[in-house]
C-alpha cells in the first residue's frame, strides 16, 4: 500500500483506482489498531493527509466518468504522534511512475506539457 501523492491528473486508471482504494484501506487498517509503522518510515503515507488524497481522488475519478460511491470512514482513533514524521517524496514519486508505468509516463508528460503552455 502507499500514497502516491503526485498530482491526480498523472495516474493512469489502474493508479488513480489503486490508491483511491488504498486510502481506504489505510484507514481501516488504523481504525482496527494495525501499526502502519512501516509504511510511515518507508514514506509510503502521510497519515494527516489520508483523508484529503482520497477526496483529491475521488474528484479526478469523477472527472474522468469514473463511478464514485465510497466515502472514506473518519478515523476514528488517536494515531500515534510518530506517524506524523513521514512525508512521501512526491518528486521520486513521479520518477517512479514514469519508469514503472507507460500509462503514467505518458499522462505526466502529457499533464506537464500543458503547464507550461502559455495562453
Amino acid at each position: 500500500m502507499r500514497l502516491w501523492m503526485v498530482n491526480p491528473k498523472f495516474l493512469c486508471r489502474k493508479h488513480l483506482m489503486g490508491e483511491h482504494l488504498e486510502s481506504h484501506m489505510f484507514v481501516g487498517s488504523l481504525n482496527k489498531g494495525t501499526s502502519l509503522n512501516g509504511f510511515v518510515k518507508g514514506g509510503l503515507v502521510d497519515v494527516s493527509k489520508i483523508q484529503s488524497r482520497h477526496d483529491e481522488l475521488a474528484k479526478e475519478m469523477v472527472e474522468r466518468g469514473y463511478n464514485h460511491k465510497s466515502q472514506i470512514q473518519e478515523i476514528v482513533v488517536d494515531i500515534p504522534k510518530n506517524y506524523y514524521i513521514s512525508k512521501v517524496n512526491v518528486e521520486a514519486n513521479i520518477e517512479d511512475l514514469k519508469t514503472r508505468c507507460p500509462d503514467c509516463n505518458k499522462r505526466i508528460s502529457i499533464t506537464e506539457g500543458a503547464q507550461h503552455v502559455s495562453c
